[in-house]
């Protein structure tokens, strides 16, 4: 620790006597200065044991000392050594009760003892204490680095813990926590979730202090422009130099752990990727043989595939306020990256296996059915769609959104059908304006929806346009006929009586249409395309 007022007067050589301010010996001296300028407070930094022989002073007046002793007090002047036998031969009374009445430390100086003396062993005192931070520094970072390449992350922050005397958290890329030490710190850990998230908005790397039950201070992770993890150091006071030194260190050593993850996660998705082309070429064996342990899981149990791809969207400004920290990295510009990350995440904290990889401008990753990461997916989605909506007719400018395709639940000897799948669902959220679209929406649902497709909407129109210039001229009311009867399965009396016509008057109208199209309403592919025309141009209603 750093000299003391208290290691001073208890130093053999320099023979120095406490006169007032014996309850306040413990604060700690950053230097020890001389000066005899009747007002030293422009020359003070604070911490100082101040050394004078009042040559310049009027020591003997009571109210001048108290002036003076107070002025030194506000500066932070830690303590007032006096020298006797130079132009005092004892301190003078006013000045002893000055600093009795502020608080302030006296120390009496003996005339044998120089303020060189004093002003070494501070100096020496001083060199010492960092001597010894360094030497707990560097000691501390071959704890560290030696956990780091033992026990990982999880031993890395229980050393880390140990030499600040306090609790570490490692957060990953979307700000969760991922492992703590000791296990109680957990719940302080995750109540600094958002205080991570804003530490990720900004360039790495970034840090700042948060407080509450104790001081925590926040590093990001990683040397990419976006952090891809954040640690948090808790302690009860402000870190001194040896602990500073221990969080620099592990700071560097997770930040080569995070780089290393990188490579290793990126040589992953390489066999990722020859999972996907074996399961869609129809070789399931061969998939599972190339998965091993890292993917073989996931093949074991029914799972989902997801498929997504950005699009250009005009709109949707840069700098839009998406909502909650699970669309924050398609603010960033990469939606699909964003959506890697959230599903990643998701995956590792629920203890599931997922496998993600990136084929060109699109995404493909398998997620175990009814797990964490297809939640993740599924509320990400919603968030970015709910953001889309609020934006739109606020910002301008260009952005790239997320679409994305979810199978049914499939297996390795139906990836290839659950691709298609996704991919079906991938193209019918890209008409919709959907951010996500499921599969199973489209099999469970109707599929009168899909004809608000403004392309099927441009054939109704033109399928039925002769119709409707005929009808405009107040000869005969063909489409609502027509209407009638495709509703009720060409049966003439039912359709007739709905009309409030004869079946005669009927029958010629439906002579008329085949006459004006030139298509024969005996052929069921003409019904069906004049019935899809109706509901398209009626906006799919009834």
């Amino acid at each position: 620790m750093p000299p003391t007022l208290a290691s001073l007067v208890h130093h053999s050589a320099l023979k120095l006597t406490v006169r007032a301010g014996e309850d306040r010996l413990d604060v700690p001296v950053r230097w020890a200065h001389v000066s005899e300028l009747a007002d030293p407070v422009p020359y003070m930094e604070g911490g100082e044991l101040l050394l004078i022989t009042a040559l310049k002073l009027d020591a003997e007046e009571p109210e001048a000392m108290r002036r003076y002793v107070k002025r030194l007090a506000g500066a932070g002047v830690v303590g007032l050594g006096f020298a006797v036998g130079v132009n005092y031969e004892d301190i003078p009374k006013a000045l002893v009760d000055a600093a009795e009445e502020e608080g302030l430390p006296l120390l009496e100086v003996p005339r044998r003892t120089p303020f060189l003396a004093i002003s070494k062993a501070v100096s020496a005192a001083i060199a010492a204490d960092q001597y010894r931070a360094v030497t707990a520094g560097f000691a501390a970072q071959r704890e560290l680095t030696k956990q780091a390449l033992s026990g990982g992350p999880e031993g890395l922050l229980a050393a880390l813990a140990s030499q600040v005397d306090g609790w570490a958290a490692l957060y990953d890329a979307s700000g969760a926590v991922v492992a703590t030490a000791p296990d109680w710190a957990g719940r302080r850990a995750a109540r600094l979730t958002a205080d991570v998230e804003r530490l990720r908005e900004r360039p790495a790397p970034a840090s700042s202090v948060v407080g509450g039950e104790d001081r925590v201070e926040l590093h990001s992770l990683g040397t990419g422009r976006r952090p891809r993890a954040a640690l948090a150091v808790g302690t009860a006071a402000t870190l001194g130099t040896a602990e500073r030194y221990a969080v620099h260190s592990a700071i560097a050593l997770l930040t080569l752990t995070t780089e290393r993850s990188r490579s290793l996660h990126a040589a992953e998705q390489r066999i990722g990727a020859a999972v996907v082309g074996m399961l869609l070429a129809g070789e399931p064996d061969h998939a599972r043989a190339v998965a091993g342990e890292l993917y073989g899981a996931l093949l074991d149990a029914p799972f989902r595939l997801i498929l997504a791809e950005s699009v250009s969207a005009v709109g949707v400004g840069a700098g839009s306020a998406v909502g909650g920290a699970v669309a924050s990295a398609a603010v960033d510009g990469d939606p699909l990256g964003g959506l890697a990350e959230v599903v990643e995440s998701a995956a590792a904290r629920a203890g599931e296996c997922v496998l993600v990889v990136p084929d060109g401008d699109r995404l493909v990753a398998l997620a175990v059915d009814g797990g964490a990461a297809v939640a993740a997916c599924q509320e990400y989605a919603a968030e970015l769609e709910a953001a889309r909506a609020t934006v739109r007719e606020a910002a301008a400018g260009d952005e790239d959104e997320l679409v994305v395709g979810l199978s049914a639940p499939a297996g390795p000897i139906a990836a290839a059908a659950a691709y298609k799948q996704a991919e079906q669902a991938l193209s019918v959220a890209r008409r919709r304006g959907r951010t996500l679209v499921e599969h199973e929406e489209l099999a469970a649902g109707s599929v009168v929806p899909l004809l608000a497709d403004d392309a099927v909407r441009a054939f109704a129109d033109g399928l039925l346009r002769p119709l409707n210039e005929h009808d405009a001229t107040g000869r005969g009311d063909l489409v609502a006929s027509l209407r009638a009867w495709l509703s009720r399965h060409g049966q003439w009396d039912a359709a007739a009586a709905d009309l409030g016509v004869h079946r005669h008057t009927l029958r010629y109208r439906m002579r008329r249409v085949e006459e004006i199209l030139g298509r024969s309403l005996d052929d069921p592919d003409v019904r069906m395309e004049l019935w899809l025309a109706l509901k398209a141009v009626a906006g799919g209603g009834g």
